[in-house]
């Protein structure tokens, strides 16, 4: 299964205004400031390792102080969105009855944590599918079979505190993916969760821990992970549905869900990276300095927040306020996301097509599951004649596209592809 990667929004231009993922950063608009100098597919996989905990690469961040003082709700139409955030990691009646009757029920595996794996896993089980269109709460995830990793691991979570098993989710240390969406560029980070052992476990010899997995060809063995409040996964889940909501420019919107985060978890700083690009976008600069720069305050070295800010600034012509902030992008990220893709795919228009094959290698080093950089490439190899080379690029491509539109575009070019070789 695929895991799910939590959103930050970022901003439009050649670099980007950054944002969250896996877990997130927070949201950007496309284009930045100026420079100085498998997971997707149908069928999702589980990754399960048996043992004790793992060990977290470091302890649980300090809490921000309060960040209320960033909401302006003067400034935006009243939109409900969600009355309870806990109700989130609820699991439904529908849940309840699946698990007593397939998880605890007669027949299942002593060890709860078994049975759920083996629904996760097995082709008669749950039959996930992994789909990023939007982040479900545990009860839809489950109702419609389908979502991106936090989705699913909270579903998992839902499954198993019903069953009694205690739960960690965890953040996983990993660079961060980026996509494109709605003119912002979002940054993907990586959730999964570790299943303790039932207090009444009849055989202690059981492990004390597993932990769960959904990205495919995960090393369980080899990850560092932070532990995660359960505060800081609802405002994950807030986040990324603003992060949503605003690249459908659904502005109000937007805001109802990044202010819901931020007040479900003030510390959590991607979500005050997001609020700053929603008032952004809803042309309200001075609020929106004022949560970038908080974001800035707390970790001077958050890419997202610094590329929003400089970005921001320089829309109001105040550049030399703008120019050490983009210095310092600079130096913590020479080449912003997508920026050889983005000179791959002006080969492409020029015709240089061995110029953008290379291009594309070279995003691929950065981003090796970006589904849109493997189809560009596809298109590359195909003007070179290499058909071969071509076909495995659209696989991939199908393969790690995050959503049913996206897999069935690629899959018909791949056998239109196919159709060609064999005429």
């Amino acid at each position: 299964m695929q895991a799910w990667r939590d959103r930050a929004v970022m901003g439009a231009g050649t670099a980007p205004l950054r944002g969250g993922g896996r877990q997130s950063g927070g949201p950007s608009q496309e284009g930045g400031p100026a420079r100085p100098g498998s997971r997707g597919g149908g069928a999702t996989y589980v990754a399960a390792l048996w043992g004790s905990m793992l060990v977290a690469a470091c302890s649980q961040a300090p809490r921000a102080p309060e960040f209320a003082s960033l909401l302006r709700d003067d400034l935006f139409t009243p939109v409900a969105v969600v009355a309870d955030a806990r109700q989130v990691l609820e699991p439904s009646e529908a849940m309840r009855r699946y698990a007593d009757e397939h998880l605890a029920g007669a027949g299942a595996p002593r060890d709860h944590r078994q049975a759920l794996v083996q629904a996760l896993q097995h082709p008669q089980g749950l039959q996930l599918r992994y789909d990023t269109e939007v982040t479900r709460s545990a009860a839809e995830a489950f109702e419609q079979r389908a979502g991106n990793c936090l989705s699913l691991v909270m579903m998992t979570a839902a499954f198993a505190r019903h069953l009694g098993l205690p739960v960690r989710l965890q953040s996983v240390v990993v660079d961060e993916e980026y996509s494109r969406a709605g003119g912002l560029f979002l940054a993907a980070g990586h959730v999964n969760l570790s299943l303790g052992r039932h207090e009444r476990a009849a055989d202690a010899r059981e492990p004390t821990w597993m932990t769960i997995d959904f990205l495919p060809g995960v090393e369980l063995r080899r990850q560092r992970v932070r532990p995660l409040a359960e505060p800081t996964v609802l405002a994950m889940y807030l986040n990324n549905r603003a992060a949503e909501a605003l690249a459908a420019g659904r502005i109000d919107e937007s805001y109802a869900w990044a202010r819901a985060a931020l007040l479900q978890d003030p510390g959590y700083l991607p979500g005050v990276n997001t609020l700053g690009v929603v008032y952004t976008r809803a042309g309200h600069p001075q609020p929106a300095e004022r949560a970038l720069r908080r974001v800035i305050e707390h970790d001077p070295e958050n890419p997202h927040a610094l590329s929003n800010l400089a970005r921001l600034l320089e829309s109001q012509g105040r550049l030399a306020e703008a120019a050490p902030l983009a210095a310092r992008l600079a130096e913590l990220q020479p080449q912003p996301p997508f920026w050889y893709f983005d000179r791959g795919r002006e080969a492409l228009a020029r015709g240089d097509f061995a110029a953008a094959r290379d291009l594309f290698r070279r995003e691929l080093r950065r981003q090796p599951n970006q589904h849109e950089v493997h189809h560009q490439l596809a298109v590359a190899y195909a003007a070179l004649g290499d058909a071969t080379g071509a076909a495995r690029h659209l696989e991939f491509a199908r393969e790690n596209s995050p959503t049913r539109g996206a897999r069935a575009l690629y899959a018909g070019k791949l056998e239109q592809l196919r159709t060609d070789r064999a005429q």
